[in-house]
């Protein structure tokens, strides 16, 4: 039988000691070709200003862009899985509009997101390989809402991991390493203030502002889900979700100088 690999015990973390922090894109739609039948998205441009501040203090170079229809923000994010990304900690994309069915709208029509995100993996985008790659969407996902219910009491279940033999020398799968937030859960609808715009951006960069440099990221994306799901909407619920294929832990915590 082959012996067990201790290091396994405790995920490490990533490195984030490079030259940059990373690129920030931020893809803030309001409007839609009226043929879509889409309302107007009104409050957004509250989310990306409190987005940019938010990813500008943990030292992103942060680009936002409005209202860009499909061909145009195909080729930004494009441009942006080309770059070199050697010399950064990571990346960061960021979606504000409305979704449906594993989509995104732009401007004039919808986008597959496994379209955007096939964009950077690793067999594909070199630079970021072994790099965290979060991409971040805040939009519905279907027309269903979520109905408040009483929590009853249980007892916890311990889960049995598993381990596996690795080698000194390893290889990551090409879809490793990226982070996939998402303000609501597969089929239901999110809920966006006219003024201060969407509740889980909302919680998000209130979180970001006072633990973002201190806590584990998806320790921190755990606390913003808490937070968004005891809010309640016209007696209705909205759940966050996360899911990582991150392979390490994740700071943000300040460069030094």
């Amino acid at each position: 039988m082959a012996g067990i690999d201790n290091s396994l015990d405790l995920p490490e973390e990533y490195q984030m000691n490079f030259k940059r922090r990373g690129s920030a894109l931020i893809f803030n739609h309001e409007h839609f070709f009226w043929m879509l039948r889409l309302q107007a998205r009104t409050g957004t441009a509250t989310d990306k200003r409190n987005l940019t501040e938010r990813f500008t203090e943990l030292g992103f170079n942060v680009e936002s862009c409005d209202n860009l229809n499909e061909n145009d923000m195909m080729d930004k994010i494009r441009q942006a899985a080309e770059a070199d990304h050697m010399d950064s900690d990571c990346f960061v994309c960021v979606f504000l509009s409305h979704g449906r069915d594993g989509h995104i709208f732009a401007f004039d029509k919808m986008v597959n997101i496994k379209e955007i995100t096939d964009l950077f993996r690793g067999d594909k985008c070199r630079s970021l390989v072994g790099k965290p790659k979060i991409f971040i969407f805040q939009a519905c996902r279907g027309d269903i809402t979520d109905d408040p219910v009483t929590p009853v009491a249980g007892e916890d279940e311990e889960i049995e991991e598993v381990e596996e033999d690795t080698a000194m020398v390893y290889t990551l799968p090409a879809g490793a390493d990226f982070l996939m937030c998402y303000s609501v859960a597969e089929g239901f609808a999110a809920f966006r203030h006219t003024k201060l715009g969407s509740a889980y951006i909302q919680d998000l960069c209130e979180t970001l502002k006072h633990q973002g440099s201190t806590l584990e990221f998806t320790e921190l994306l755990t606390l913003v889900n808490l937070k968004v799901s005891r809010r309640t909407h016209n007696n209705k619920k909205q759940m966050p979700c996360f899911t990582s294929m991150l392979t390490k832990k994740l700071y943000f915590r300040p460069k030094e100088e």
